[in-house]
Order: C-alpha cells, then structure tokens, then sequence
C-alpha cells in the first residue's frame, strides 16, 4: 500500500479488511483446506467430519470461496491449488503456523490505542511466557517465513572459508540450516530458549544435519555466551529489544567472534526518517504491543549499534529481500 490515492471507499476498505484476515484465520485454525484437498464435500459432510455446526461453517466456507481460497461446485467446496499447497496441513509448503500466529495477534492488536496510552505491551511476550499453543505458533511460524527466505538469502552471503556459526536466537534453526546446506564445511550453534529445543532439533533432525549443528539452551540477554565463532547471525532478535538491550546483546556476541569474525544482522529496517517503508513502520507498533521497548530500527541507528560494540567496516549489505528486510554486516577488527 505505497503511496495510495485516499478516498473515503479506500478507507474504509483498509478499515474492514481484518475481516477476510479473521476468514482465513478461522479456516486455517478449524483446519478446513486439509481435507478438501482430497476431494470435493458439501457444507454438511464436512461439518459431520470437523464436529462443526453446518450453518457456520457454510457461511465460512462461501467467504473462503469469495477469497478465492475454495472452489464451489454447486453445494460441494474443494481447495483451490494453491490453497491445496500452501494452507493444507500436511503440504510441505504449508504456511498456517505463521497464520495461526498472526491470529493469536489480533487481539492485542486490537487494543493498540491501550498501548499508545500508557507506552505498556497489552500481550505476554510470546517467546517466553506465552501459552504452549501460541510458542508453537510463533516457532512454527518463523520457520515458515524463514523457509521461504532463507534458501534466497543464504545465496547472497559469501561465509566461504568461515568454519563456525553461531545463530543467536535462532528458534528452529533455520538459517542455520540453510547456511550449512549452502557451506559444506561451515558448522553451526544454535542458541536459544530451553523451550524452543524440541522443535529445533527436530527440525534439524529432519534435514540430517544434527551432526554439524548443535543447540545450546540458554537466555541471550541473561546467560553468558560460550566458545567460540568466526560468524554470528542475528536474525530478527534486536528488534525485541531496547536501545541498551541490543548493545549489550551485540556486545556480548562480539565478544565471542575471533578477530576477523563478522556479526551479520537482519532486520525490517526503516529509513532514517522511521516513517518508511510501510512494513517495518507497523512492525514497529507490533513490538510496542509485545515488548517493553522493543521497536524497528532504521539503518542509522544499526550502524551505530554495530560500531558501538567495536566493530568495524559496518554496512548494509546489497540484497532486496521482502517487507523492508534487510542484513546489516560488520568486522571485529584483526
């Protein structure tokens, strides 16, 4: 939505468009698209299949239909191909984990002016303290938005003759994955939560890289950092935190590169004025809703962060990448 041509019927499009986001939340979260992958079903026979009430459901899956998500064939719905590859749940390419994140959302994002008000998170941090469901939403949900990007990133980052990584909050692992996979002789540590172990080694498990990446279970921002790296990945962490919690954060990785090592971060990055690109404007609001200070940060304030804790030959690297993304490199001197 840059640079639209405001009129009172664009307006109140954006004003009511929650509701095709609530349409497909509920589709995703009711499971619906999985099995009308394997065959047209009437309202009824899938409401007899899920326990729902036929009434609900066939309003829900007329809106989906009106989305473009379901085919409608008189009375019977089946899941579009694309719906088929990417909303199905057992689709490799299935995306409902971020879905379902982006609902457990809603509500605090509901009650942002709350927020503008008082400069206080209106929802529990999720990486921390979240109910089981929403951690495993929010986990899930990384790893399929890093799926989709990490094979296109890993390409444009040279780590050729660097032996070890460390992806700090790495959640499943990733982008650690992916940049094993594109390095054969790289190794990597992942360093997250204690809750986030069981899907990170699964996930690992499942690309048969548990030999070359381990996970240590700890808190960045209270537990020491052991060993030692010659590159550290920073992706989408800062973003949780204060001004004074990302140098200590940075500081504290610097700390374990070896001279010559480099410290990659990725963020959704504004420009200097913060009032552009769209993405990471609202992303910023979002971490006003979650955090207690965390927010988006422009290009100046990351460079300043990166020198400030001793690193060198700082820059924004040239890749375009989605939603305002972007990777932010610096040395630790020789």
């Amino acid at each position: 939505m840059q640079n639209p041509t405001w009129t009172p019927p664009e307006l109140l499009k954006m004003s009511g468009s929650y509701w095709e986001a609530c349409a497909l939340h509920a589709g995703v979260k009711l499971d619906l698209f999985t099995p009308l992958t394997k065959g047209p079903a009437t309202a009824a026979e899938l409401a007899r299949q899920l326990g729902l009430d036929v009434r609900g459901l066939a309003m829900l899956l007329d809106a989906l239909a009106a989305l473009e998500l379901l085919a409608k064939d008189g009375a019977c719905y089946q899941a579009t191909p694309f719906a088929a590859q990417f909303l199905a749940a057992d689709s490799p390419a299935y995306l409902g984990h971020i879905i379902q994140h982006h609902h457990h959302l809603v509500d605090s994002w509901s009650r942002l002016d709350q927020a503008v008000r008082t400069g206080e998170p209106s929802r529990r941090r999720i990486s921390h303290d979240s109910a089981e469901i929403e951690r495993e939403s929010f986990l899930l949900g990384m790893f399929n938005l890093a799926m989709l990007l990490a094979p296109r990133v890993v390409t444009q980052i040279d780590l050729s003759g660097r032996r070890h990584l460390l992806d700090l909050g790495g959640g499943p692992g990733t982008y650690a994955i992916h940049f094993c996979r594109q390095n054969p002789d790289l190794r990597a540590t992942v360093f997250d939560l204690p809750a986030t172990r069981p899907i990170a080694e699964k996930t690992i498990g499942s690309f048969s890289l548990q030999e070359r990446i381990r996970f240590v279970a700890g808190d960045f921002q209270e537990d020491p950092l052991c060993g030692s790296y010659d590159v550290a990945w920073l992706s989408h962490v800062l973003h949780g935190e204060g001004e004074a919690g990302c140098a200590r954060m940075l500081q504290k990785t610097a700390g374990v590169l070896e001279p010559g090592g480099v410290l990659l971060v990725q963020e959704f990055i504004l420009e200097d004025s913060r009032d552009r690109p769209l993405f990471p404007a609202l992303f910023s609001l979002n971490m006003l809703l979650g955090t207690p200070q965390g927010k988006a940060y422009s290009t100046g304030e990351l460079h300043a962060l990166l020198a400030a804790a001793g690193l060198e030959q700082v820059e924004r690297l040239p890749m375009e990448l989605p939603n305002g993304a972007g990777v932010v490199c610096g040395r630790k001197p020789v």
